[in-house]
């Protein structure tokens, strides 16, 4: 019997490989562009510093250090930033120090120190040997393209003083060499971006014992927060069955009892009262299976998350429409926020925002499920105007997610919320 053909099998596997090994260059090269200006900001930070060490030495520099290290902070905490984009989260520590021998005390500050000076050498050169390895690839590649189009003595020196180029053989010899940086490229750059990163995962976290206090500062709040927005819910279903459903229940009843007294007198008009109070009926009934929906919506127990927002767009009055990517069912918990911050949302578009269009997009990333809702309205939300946006945010903090809006005057508007769903 043959043996199987494995090559078929083998491509799709190299083609993953390439395709892998090419996103990894390119975060890479991304990560460096962006290390560069860090590194230019940790040179500054750098030089204030060293300034204001000299400027001690004569006494007058001692006004300077709480400038010097707010400006050293600063460019810290825009480092931690640009780290946690890329990776976990890094939390810079609390507060600035005011003085210099508290700085001098201050691991964190010590820690910060060493991380400009070695952002500041060995990062800046990372980054512009990063970024010079891609441009070096690209122009020596090309240089068959476009070599003659350069003065004899340029021409001669494009190959790095290694050859001179006279005709066409030598400019191609020319794009070998830009090979050669391209494979070069490929190879480092994912690892001086891991390297230039380093130092600043490694020295600027917090201590854990003040990680650790902000983190359950962080929890109590969002306890908090979790305890105000289940209040809210109870006024609110209050609210809608006493001044709702209530309210038509007692006119029931009080026409059902009229309805008996004109049964003896005039049972014609017995029967009209008997008509509106089976009406009052099912307008109570219609309220109370409302207020049922909204304490968690059927739809989403029966079907699905990407459902539930469909029949809301559907009952929303300006068009809207609905972009769900959910391969996986999250907590119940989970869909229900997601699913009252999108219904908040979308009141607000129709109430406040005179928007012609909305969209809601969702989609679960690792262990995240994030919702974004676009309109096209005049913008200027505020939290402060009593619009429902706090209740949106307190609901997203007590899941311990994250609520984010962008507003500007004329708009568009839109409000992003991450809340995490597990693994």
């Amino acid at each position: 019997m043959p043996a199987p053909d494995r090559t078929d099998a083998r491509k799709p596997v190299r083609r993953r490989d390439v395709l892998a090994r090419a996103r990894a260059t390119l975060d890479a090269f991304e990560h460096l562009a962006g290390g560069l200006g860090t590194t230019i900001l940790a040179l500054v930070a750098l030089l204030l510093v060293t300034a204001t060490a000299l400027a001690c030495l004569v006494g007058v520099g001692l006004l300077l250090v709480p400038a010097a290290l707010r400006g050293l902070r600063a460019v810290a905490d825009r480092e931690r930033a640009r780290l946690s984009r890329w990776g976990p989260e890094i939390t810079g520590p609390e507060p600035v120090p005011t003085g210099l021998r508290a700085a001098l005390a201050d691991p964190a500050t010590r820690r910060e120190l060493g991380w400009v000076v070695t952002h500041a050498t060995l990062g800046l050169l990372l980054s512009l040997i990063g970024l010079t390895l891609p441009i070096s690839a690209v122009t020596n590649t090309t240089f068959p393209l476009w070599w003659r189009l350069l003065p004899p003595e340029e021409a001669a020196t494009s190959a790095m003083g290694l050859w001179t180029v006279r005709d066409l053989p030598g400019a191609l010899g020319v794009s070998l060499l830009g090979l050669g940086w391209l494979v070069l490229a490929v190879l480092l750059t994912p690892g001086m971006a891991r390297l230039q990163a380093w130092p600043g995962r490694r020295l600027l976290p917090a201590d854990p014992g003040g990680d650790l206090a902000l983190r359950v500062a962080q929890l109590t709040a969002t306890r908090a927060a979790a305890l105000d927005a289940h209040a809210a819910e109870l006024r609110r279903i209050e609210r809608s069955l006493h001044d709702g459903t209530q309210n038509r229940i007692v006119a029931v009843t009080i026409m059902l009892g009229a309805a008996r007294r004109a049964l003896a007198r005039d049972p014609a008009g017995a029967d009209a009262v008997l008509e509106r109070a089976q009406s009052a009926a099912e307008e109570a009934l219609a309220e109370l299976r409302a207020v049922v929906r909204s304490i968690l919506p059927p739809v989403l127990t029966d079907r699905s998350l990407a459902d539930a927002l469909t029949g809301l767009a559907a009952t929303c009055p300006i068009p809207c429409r609905i972009d769900a990517d959910i391969p996986v069912r999250c907590a119940a918990s989970v869909e229900a926020t997601a699913y009252f911050v999108a219904a908040e949302a979308l009141t607000n578009i129709t109430r406040h925002s005179n928007a012609r269009h909305a969209v809601v997009k969702v989609h679960r990333g690792a262990d995240r499920l994030h919702l974004q809702i676009t309109d096209d309205g005049h913008g200027g939300a505020d939290e402060r105007g009593g619009s429902g946006l706090v209740g949106i945010r307190r609901r997203t903090e007590a899941h311990d997610g994250t609520f984010m809006l962008n507003s500007p005057a004329g708009g568009p508007t839109t409000l992003t919320v991450s809340l995490p769903c597990g693994s």
